[in-house]
């Protein structure tokens, strides 16, 4: 059942993403994923996710509190990254071959770093759910404002084949970081590749302007795998944009883009029309250029708090 929209705010909004419980004790419940010479943990895993996975020898299981999975460095020591590589990859490809879960789709993706680690190590982004680890997106909401001040926001409809969040409205562009790549790289291809934006224009008027971080749970509106911990690092860019210029979806993954007022993006956002994180960005976005205030929103100080949540895992 939907959430009535009469009762939505914009701290339930950021609820509905940081969903991952504050109480530490919580973390009880999962599996640590653990990597050679290395005494903290990586990553989270539901004990249910433990048992279905088709362990490799490459990967220590111990049930006994606390419980934890380590990655075994097949190579002695000599190529501690390529054999924690090599093992995720095996694995991974295995999960896919015999359709395990249902979070992979049946299919392959690109490479995500555990940002984490102290070396550099990666595994399939469709995967990183499954064992709890940090990811990294990267955000541009672009807008336009008029002689007057007056601004509006370019807000694109997701295709409706999508895995998540089909069919609904979400940031201007975004996209997952590719092991190798930075946040300013991932958020130029995705402008050209989402918007039809060309690389020397978002390079000149693109502003770097923090980051957002949240622990997340995938919920009933999952279509995959539920209670799977999502932790979140999305780095966030505005992008003012000449009068003259139009996103236009450029690839598969958007619909149509629409010019929105600040207030016809308030109300779509209280009636539970965007994609969840995009939410997010939007409230972050809003409280940036003084659309939400203290003197305006009772939960001003804890929606700030929220935006900027503290990980478990150690930051890259």
């Amino acid at each position: 059942m939907a959430e009535d929209p009469n009762k939505r705010t914009y701290l339930s909004l950021i609820e509905a993403s940081d969903s991952f419980p504050y109480d530490a004790t919580s973390a009880g419940k999962y599996y640590q994923l653990l990597l050679p010479n290395d005494d903290q943990p990586h990553g989270y895993l539901l004990p249910e996710i433990v048992h279905k996975m088709p362990w490799t020898p490459d990967f220590h299981v111990n049930h006994n509190q606390p419980r934890s999975v380590t990655v075994i460095d097949s190579s002695g020591g000599q190529d501690t990254p390529g054999s924690i590589n090599a093992a995720f990859q095996k694995l991974v490809d295995i999960c896919v071959d015999q359709n395990l879960f249902h979070i992979l789709d049946g299919k392959h993706s690109e490479p995500f770093s555990i940002v984490s680690a102290k070396y550099p190590v990666h595994l399939e982004r469709f995967s990183a759910a499954l064992f709890g680890i940090t990811c990294r997106g990267s955000y541009i909401i672009a807008y336009t404002k008029a002689a007057d001040g007056t601004m509006k926001l370019w807000i694109p409809r997701r295709a409706a084949h999508l895995y998540t969040g089909a069919g609904m409205l979400d940031g201007t562009v975004a996209g997952g970081i590719k092991a190798g790549h930075s946040p300013l790289e991932t958020v130029i291809h995705e402008a050209d590749e989402e918007a039809s934006l060309p690389e020397d224009l978002v390079r000149e008027r693109v502003r770097s302007v923090g980051v957002i971080t949240y622990i997340g749970v995938t919920g009933s509106d999952f279509p995959g795998e539920k209670g799977l911990v999502v932790p979140l690092i999305n780095y966030m860019h505005d992008l003012e944009l000449p009068a003259d210029v139009v996103p236009k979806p450029n690839d598969d993954e958007v619909e149509q883009f629409y010019c929105m007022t600040v207030a016809e993006v308030q109300r779509a956002l209280l009636n539970g029309e965007f994609k969840a994180d995009s939410a997010v960005a939007l409230v972050g976005f809003f409280i940036r250029h003084g659309v939400i205030t203290a003197d305006n929103e009772r939960d001003f100080i804890e929606i700030n708090m929220r935006l900027h949540r503290r990980l478990p895992f150690r930051l890259p």
